[in-house]
């Protein structure tokens, strides 16, 4: 009778894991396509790519100006006083100063630019976050992956569709309570 029980307890062992997993119900999403046909995603780039054009002509300008401070001073440096060259080279390293100065705090690694992409990214992450918990509660779904590294998902396990929908709803609500 032992070898019987010990058969049944080591089958019902190899089993309890496959009967627990097969009450599991997963489902994926796939995020570039929320990241593409989510209107707000497509807000934020269109705002940080016209913030960038502006950052960029900002800079190209004063970039120019110094090239051609550093040109003219060039050609008029031997026929300048010493004290004028002096004067010439303290505003071209003044504003060499001022460009270097805006790149980092427009673009560097903690400028405006880098701060404002971070700040919208949350607030369109949260949103997203919310609708695919919304979608899993309402769906008795245990996971929602992300099909970035999914090799496969059945198709009726996509879940896509629906947190696109709830993510509009949840801009509705917004824009009504505005």
């Amino acid at each position: 009778m032992k070898p019987l029980k010990r058969l049944f307890s080591a089958g019902v062992l190899f089993l309890l894991p496959a009967v627990m997993f097969a009450q599991l119900k997963v489902g994926f999403v796939q995020s570039e396509r929320i990241r593409g046909e989510y209107d707000e995603f497509k807000e934020a780039e269109s705002e940080l790519q016209l913030e960038f054009r502006k950052v960029q002509f900002e800079f190209q300008t004063m970039t120019a100006r110094l090239d051609s401070l550093k040109g003219a001073f060039e050609t008029q440096r031997l026929m300048s006083s010493p004290d004028r060259r002096r004067e010439k080279e303290n505003e071209i390293s003044l504003l060499d100063q001022q460009v270097k100065n805006y790149q980092t705090q427009k673009v560097g690694p903690e400028g405006e630019l880098y701060r404002k992409q971070l700040q919208l990214e949350t607030q369109i992450i949260q949103k997203v976050q919310r609708a695919v918990n919304k979608v899993a509660i309402d769906k008795g779904y245990d996971y929602i992956l992300d099909s970035v590294s999914l090799l496969y998902g059945k198709p009726t396990h996509n879940l896509t569709d629906d947190v696109l929908y709830e993510l509009r709803k949840i801009s509705d609500e917004e824009s009504n309570n505005n």
